[in-house]
């Protein structure tokens, strides 16, 4: 495998993570700074690259002759769905959509090669070279947080699908002729994540309510009935995936995915449903799930 190092930046809606890292995955240096997105995408990118290129510097200045102190890879993760020369789908920062990502990253990060992907791809590839999926030919990531996401490893590889779509579950639909992505709506994320669950809950409850609270003890009976349909809808929608796939094992990440009662009861239903039940475990990687699969991204990439 190549001497250097690699660099691995994770952009998410709140915080910009980043490490660099030997060829064997051992990380050697950590940052992390505010997205603000109020500030406009080119300000948050320009923010990025400065600290990617310190970061970057400041490892080289670690290693000695005989580790080879140079970037020679690096791979980053972003919110929404990467196509061609853009991120589409992304809210998160205004103006993310319009940057030419791939070539501005390329050019800013002064890497000879970069990989860009999806924070769910992403973090499905850290799983898969380091944690849950590690060692499968088919399997599958499914991040439980705020928002809802898979992704899809088929022949040993993270699937991208035609359009670097593959795998975005919140859009499937709950029921005939319910408004889609063209209406601007992603009905099964809105339904079941952990942001959905909160905003709905907090509707019905008059106050905010969080997702951790709709699985404590006392949960008032109307808003026990409310999760329970949400779970209900969210284990259709995975059953259906590991039917359609035929995965040997499913990961579970995110917040909701150490509920003991979310697991159980998705446990219980691929036993009931499934031809062939995947093994159901959790994800390796906790909160530094995406940043890690953006180092994979990178090693990914050596030679």
């Amino acid at each position: 495998m190549s001497a250097g190092f690699v660099l691995g930046v994770d952009f998410g809606g709140t915080k910009i993570a980043m490490a660099t890292a030997r060829p064997d995955g051992e990380v050697l240096r950590r940052a992390r700074l505010a997205t603000r997105a109020e500030d406009g995408a080119k300000t948050v990118l320009g923010r990025a690259l400065d600290a990617a290129r310190h970061l970057a510097a400041e490892t080289a200045a670690d290693c000695d002759a005989s580790e080879g102190g140079r970037l020679v890879a690096a791979g980053v993760a972003t919110f929404g769905v990467v196509r061609d020369d853009r991120v589409l789908l992304a809210p998160n920062v205004p103006g993310w959509e319009d940057l030419p990502l791939p070539r501005l990253l390329r050019e800013g990060l002064g890497a000879p090669v970069v990989r860009l992907d999806n924070d769910v791809n992403a973090a499905t590839a850290a799983e898969l070279r380091w944690g849950g999926l590690a060692g499968t030919d088919t399997g599958l990531y499914v991040n439980l947080g705020t928002g809802l996401g898979a992704g899809v490893v088929a022949g040993g590889r993270v699937l991208r699908g035609a359009n670097g779509a593959a795998g975005e579950i919140g859009y499937l639909l709950r029921s005939p002729g319910e408004p889609g992505h063209a209406a601007g709506r992603a009905p099964l994320e809105e339904q079941v994540s952990g942001g959905g669950l909160a905003r709905r809950a907090s509707e019905l409850a008059g106050r905010e309510i969080t997702a951790r609270e709709l699985f404590g003890p006392s949960v008032p009976a109307g808003l026990r009935g409310l999760r329970d349909r949400a779970l209900d809808d969210l284990g259709m929608a995975i059953a259906n995936l590991a039917i359609s796939i035929d995965p040997e094992r499913i990961v579970l990440g995110g917040g909701m995915a150490a509920e003991p009662e979310l697991v159980a009861r998705l446990d219980r239903l691929l036993a009931r449903t499934v031809p062939f039940p995947p093994v159901l475990k959790p994800a390796h990687f906790g909160t530094d799930a995406a940043l890690r699969g953006a180092l994979a991204l990178a090693l990914d990439a050596l030679p």
